[in-house]
């Protein structure tokens, strides 16, 4: 959203900004200041001037003549093609566009003829780099408007149907030689401000486009763009909402980093810079989550079936037994960290004779996790400590299955933990009464 807005700021002072990035947009815009074209700031400003106050007191201004809410709020939308009928009948009407002030200008009537392209390996080794970079950069910001656009609105939005229209219409759009298509934040936000909420206001925005292009571009010739530039700042603007930032900082310090780190290179370096940052940062966070699991120790809530974890709840335990919640999957990535966990554990406590794994919040295990537990397993009965198993979910115990881990597995595979517990610590009962 900012770097769109500012990015329209030269069309509203009528100068000449080069980069791409926030940065060196500002730095652009203050060094062309002295060039400023005042015909064309005074349409821009006036135009911002107009938007902003017709967001702002256009409904309330007609509720309070007597025009119901509705009414109202569906009058107040149709603002910005008011400024566009009135600064092209300014422009027109008073020759600005002698006079330097930029407009829309000769456009083709009609539509390109639909056609395969020509494809030559030269072509296909130029564009394929930049076609992936273009694709991912346009799935995730249309799926990124499409999520903010839809949470104003509680809505939700399917991603693969997404990706499905984007091909689509991507396809279409190589027939007649146009640009790659995607859901564009300016575009769709000001859609979004005048009242689109179904898939119609897209047919239809494609049928007006349509008319314009074949009956309407002599008229849209002396449309300003610095009214144009306002349209879409005033709507971008509404995207920016730095409470994201506090939310985060409150919810989670790592995706607070997430958060930060990805708008500041997006603003220092660029979209698609921003994006590589945010998808490498969001990894690197989830490894490093991952690598160091919550391991609880846990214990039986007294008259039930429920355990809980030993440091936040009055629980009962058994010194030779060992009950252990993992809630994580079981990765190369924090493989070490649990063998090492059991192990210190085993060599504080030497009075422990049993370990039971709490699976039910474990969904896979790959390689690496499969080999620590064969050797976690050896270890342990090398120190007379059985190794058991309970609330496997069916496709992990499947995985395990496969290298039959279950067979040579020091102890038992239980159904639920209460089963687990209750059969060792009567077995560990029987043993002592044995004793």
């Amino acid at each position: 959203g900012l770097l769109i807005a500012l990015g329209q700021l030269k069309h509203i002072l009528g100068v000449s900004v080069g980069g791409h990035t926030f940065t060196a947009m500002v730095d652009s815009l203050f060094t062309s200041l002295s060039s400023t074209h005042l015909p064309t700031l005074a349409i821009g400003t006036g135009s911002l001037v107009f938007l902003f106050s017709a967001r702002k007191y256009t409904a309330k201004l007609l509720t309070i003549l007597g025009i119901q809410a509705g009414m109202a709020g569906n009058i107040a939308r149709v603002a910005p093609l008011v400024g566009v009928i009135a600064t092209t009948i300014i422009v027109a009407s008073l020759g600005l566009d002698h006079q330097g002030v930029a407009v829309v200008g000769a456009i083709p009537a009609g539509i390109a003829k639909i056609g395969l392209p020509v494809v030559s390996i030269d072509a296909l080794k130029a564009l394929t780099l930049p076609a992936i970079f273009i694709s991912i950069i346009g799935y995730v910001e249309s799926i990124s408007v499409g999520r903010t656009l839809a949470s104003k609105r509680h809505e939700k939005i399917i991603p693969n149907q997404e990706l499905i229209g984007l091909g689509t219409a991507n396809i279409a759009s190589g027939l007649v030689g146009a640009f790659p298509v995607s859901g564009g934040f300016s575009r769709s936000v000001v859609n979004f401000d005048a009242g689109a909420q179904t898939q119609l206001a897209g047919i239809f925005t494609a049928l007006g486009i349509t008319i314009a292009a074949f009956f309407l571009t002599p008229y849209i010739y002396f449309l300003p763009i610095a009214m144009l530039a306002a349209t879409i700042i005033v709507a971008v603007l509404s995207l920016v909402d730095f409470s994201v930032l506090q939310h985060a900082w409150q919810f989670s310090k790592s995706d607070f980093v997430a958060v930060t780190m990805t708008i500041g290179i997006t603003l220092w370096l660029g979209v698609e810079a921003g994006v590589a940052s945010g998808i490498v940062t969001s990894i690197l966070l989830h490894l490093y989550h991952t690598s160091r699991p919550h391991v609880a120790e846990i214990g039986l809530l007294p008259g039930g079936e429920h355990f809980r974890n030993v440091r936040h709840f009055k629980v009962e335990t058994e010194p030779e037994l060992v009950s252990l919640r993992i809630d994580e999957s079981l990765l190369f990535s924090n493989a070490s960290y649990l063998e090492d966990y059991i192990n210190e554990l085993v060599l504080k406590r030497p009075a422990v004779r049993n370990i039971i794994l709490h699976c039910g919040a474990i969904n896979t295990i790959d390689l690496t996790a499969l080999e620590m537990l064969e050797s976690l397993n050896d270890r342990l009965l090398g120190l007379d400590v059985k190794l058991h198993l309970a609330e496997l979910k069916i496709p992990v115990k499947a995985l395990l299955d496969r290298v039959n881990f279950i067979d040579h597995l020091g102890g038992s595979l239980f159904l639920s933990q209460f089963d687990a517990y209750a059969a060792l610590k009567r077995d560990a009962h029987i043993g002592k009464e044995i004793d």
